[in-house]
């Protein structure tokens, strides 16, 4: 969860950064509005935090800047097309993005190659200078290869760069996606102290140029300084005390420490074998490698090289979430991890592989409507790799007029899944509901009913469930279509044609047109046509499984 908030803090500062070149460039900014958006930062979901992220840089932008919106994965579930230019290049164009952003539904896959294609050819980048800066917090999902497109469009542009954030991103998942920058001269941005990031975009974004002050008369020339060494901070980080060096996916935060031995500005952020060079003071060193840190105050005196070592016992744990025992891994499930000393749990999707503290950890793994947890010790220096079994099986549910007949496939179906035994008060708990054909359903064992709903028609249905099974559920509906015109009617009502002991006949829908179409179970039905001037018509009609029957009341 720290990762992730550095995420955002790391947002705002490529923002910032990038608006500095905004008055001689054009700029399309990619936001990630996948489903994984969804997630919580103590609290408040990523979405809502990059949302305000962006209207807060775009404030303080230029009016005359040219900068574009586009957006991915906010329209359509698993579509790798859905992309969109919501706001093109133009000045004044702040207004806009925000409101764009406020408005987007996050949902959908990660089709970040194609987004940072599609905002290049916007911005003509083969003709002029162009800038796209993509915030993301998912891996490409949709067989695009970043690396490669990146040094594409390094060769074609005129002068193109990417400049990337991974939003809550891993080291190791940054690396994947850091390349795009790379190979255009752009920056990537993983993570970074959300606080001194956003001082930092005060002072440079906000804050006001100085005025030029006058020339100062010539000093005289400085003695020479004795020389220094080529370095003077060599820090180390293991995972565990007398281990192997971390030299891959580790984040150094360097502070300035102030008087009273707490946190200062923040000096400088590297990430790998770092070597670096500091001016005499006294600073906070923070070592980090996914969740685990550790910190030391260290003085920095002139002439002196330190090299200060970092234990963050921790160790790395490697989660395989499965639905049974041999399935394939499902790339969706929520991996939830408790580990020491966390202010909240982080949540994972799919296979996860993270550094942590040391200690119990306690995991979460949910597929569909199953839940698995397991606490899983993990001592420093080791790594621990566990496939977690959920025990689901998998459902796709489908409504058919008849039994062998044709699938319904248009609008008004539904799918609602219930435990097969009933309370003492004679209902069932709901489990889960979904919508359209081909709804699926991953869900423990157990004995259910699914109703299905196709517009006026509805039938239950008794299956049972067993883990690592899949199977298709077929409703037959027993159901037909039945189409009405009456010429005039401004509503169209359908009846039962048995009346009840009052003389009353149940009302089964209605609509407000002179045309109506609908699915109803097989049966005799009599159909009321009311027209503007208090006149009724009626008719009947008789409705076959599996058919098509049109009729008009005149």
């Amino acid at each position: 969860m720290a990762g992730l908030a550095r995420g955002v803090a790391a947002a705002i500062l490529l923002l910032s950064m990038t608006t500095l070149g905004f008055a001689a460039n054009k700029v399309i900014i990619i936001l990630d509005a996948s489903g994984s958006m969804w997630a919580q930062i103590d609290g408040k979901p990523k979405l809502e935090i990059a949302r305000e992220s962006l209207r807060s840089v775009l404030q303080s932008v230029p009016a005359e800047d040219e900068i574009g919106f586009m957006a991915y994965g906010h329209r359509e579930k698993g579509s790798c097309d859905d992309i969109q230019l919501i706001v093109p290049p133009q000045a004044g164009s702040a207004s806009a993005i925000s409101a764009a952003a406020d408005s987007l539904k996050f949902l959908g896959k990660t089709p970040l190659t194609a987004a940072v294609k599609q905002a290049a050819e916007a911005l003509k980048y083969t003709e002029d200078k162009a800038t796209v800066v993509l915030i993301t917090d998912g891996l490409e999902t949709c067989g695009g290869d970043p690396c490669a497109l990146g040094k594409e469009l390094e060769a074609s542009g005129v002068d193109f760069t990417a400049d990337v954030v991974g939003f809550g991103l891993t080291a190791d998942e940054g690396k994947q996606i850091a390349c795009l920058a790379d190979n255009t001269g752009g920056k990537y941005i993983q993570a970074s102290d959300e606080k001194a990031l956003q001082e930092a975009l005060v002072e440079t974004v906000a804050a006001p140029a100085p005025a030029p002050e006058p020339a100062p008369a010539p000093a005289p020339a400085p003695a020479p300084e004795p020389a220094k060494p080529e370095f003077n901070l060599l820090p180390t980080a293991v995972l565990a005390e007398g281990g192997d060096p971390v030299t891959d996916g580790n984040a150094w935060e360097i502070y300035k420490a102030k008087s009273d031995g707490t946190r200062g500005d923040n000096v400088t952020t590297e990430y790998g074998a770092y070597k670096g060079n500091l001016e005499p003071g006294d600073y906070i060193i923070v070592a980090r490698d996914g969740e685990a840190k550790t910190e030391q105050k260290l003085k920095i005196e002139a002439g002196q090289v330190y090299k200060p070592v970092f234990t963050l016992n921790a160790g790395t744990l490697i989660i395989h979430p499965r639905p049974s025992a041999g399935a394939d891994v499902v790339d969706g499930a929520a991996v939830v991890i408790d580990y020491p000393g966390a202010d909240a749990p982080a949540t994972y999707y799919g296979t996860t592989k993270i550094v942590l503290p040391a200690g119990d950890e306690k995991v979460t793994v949910t597929i569909g409507q199953g839940v698995a947890a397991e606490t899983i010790p993990l001592a420093a220096g080791k790594t621990v790799e566990k496939d977690i079994i959920v025990g689901v099986g998998h459902i796709v549910a489908n409504a058919y007029y008849t039994a062998g007949g044709d699938k319904a496939d248009g609008s008004g179906i539904g799918f609602k899944v219930f435990k097969a035994k009933k309370k003492i008060d004679g209902t069932r708990e709901e489990v889960t509901y979904a919508y359209g054909p081909d709804s699926k359903f991953d869900l423990p064992p157990d004995d259910y009913v699914l109703i299905a709903t196709v517009e006026l028609a509805e039938v239950e249905q008794p299956f049972t469930v067993k883990a690592g099974e899949s199977q298709d559920v077929k409703v037959a509906m027993n159901a037909g279509v039945l189409a009405i015109t009456a010429p005039g009617a401004s509503k169209i009502e359908i009846f039962e044609t048995k009346k009840d002991i009052n003389g009353n006949r149940k009302s089964i829908g209605y609509n407000y047109d002179a045309k109506f179409q609908t699915t109803l179970p097989a049966g005799d039905y009599a159909i009321v046509a009311d027209t503007s001037d208090n006149d009724s018509k009626e008719g009947t009609a008789t409705v076959k499984a599996g058919e098509r029957v049109e009729v008009t009341v005149k």
